[in-house]
């Protein structure tokens, strides 16, 4: 069990690092609405532009807590919790703005994802 939650742990941290680092600017088939970048997607959420910077830095910062808590364990369970509820944010805008289901997958994803390593660590 342990080295699955360490894998989950690596794999949230990078999906992340991936989508607000790596794929920022660009256009995905899972942005919201018809947006093609980050700064779109918060646009089409109807969410001010400030909170892309707000959300990206709680993100990140989750996201790098869970890579530390491999060797400082006592961050992984705060860092899976905090990324799970901004996850179900994610999801939530998703069925704000009608998204079809798939859109939605890779936040649901992370969300059950987070809530097994919160729940485990």
């Amino acid at each position: 069990m342990e080295t699955s939650l360490l894998v989950g742990q690596v794999l949230v941290a990078l999906g992340i690092f991936n989508v607000w680092i790596v794929r920022f600017g660009k256009a995905t088939a899972f942005r919201g609405g018809e947006a093609r970048s980050l700064k779109e997607e918060f646009r089409v959420y109807g969410l001010p532009d400030w909170s892309v910077g707000v959300i990206g830095f709680l993100k990140l910062l989750c996201a790098t807590a869970l890579v530390a808590g491999i060797w400082f364990p006592s961050l992984t369970r705060p860092a899976a919790a905090g990324l799970a509820i901004l996850m179900l944010g994610a999801v939530a805008m998703h069925v704000k703005v009608k998204d079809p289901l798939q859109k939605s997958l890779p936040a649901l994803g992370m969300l059950a994802l987070c809530l097994l390593i919160a729940i485990g660590s």
